[in-house]
């Protein structure tokens, strides 16, 4: 795969991780969920490239281009930068998740629902 179609995924991650973080900031979790599915599917295709590359870079000898190299940087830099956000914004749903799951009166009615007998 050329430097090109490296470039070509890297920018496909970076998409789909803007749309992750938008999932996130519009509390969209099922979308997010498969979201990053097709996320993890890009970065493995991601390892593989990188991974052949390399090989053939140093048998070839062949240098990535500066641009290339600028445009590659500046999508991992975005890539990052969405994924801390995605992730701040994940942590702050689950905590608030476990405050709700972690009332007694949701206990109580979780209890009653699923048919534990145990009272509180």
């Amino acid at each position: 795969m050329n430097q090109d179609q490296t470039i070509a995924v890297y920018e496909s991650v970076a998409d789909i991780t803007s749309k992750m973080l938008a999932a996130a900031r519009n509390s969209d979790w099922d979308g997010l969920c498969t979201l990053e599915t097709d996320c993890a599917s890009q970065v493995r295709m991601l390892k593989s490239i990188e991974t052949t590359a390399t090989s053939e870079k140093a048998e070839k000898g062949v240098p990535m281009t500066n641009a290339t190299r600028l445009r590659k940087r500046a999508l991992i830099e975005k890539i990052l930068a969405d994924d801390r956000e995605i992730r701040q914004l994940t942590e702050c749903w689950t905590a608030q998740l476990s405050n709700l799951l972690n009332r007694p009166r949701v206990e109580r009615q979780l209890s009653m629902a699923y048919g534990s007998h145990q009272t509180y």
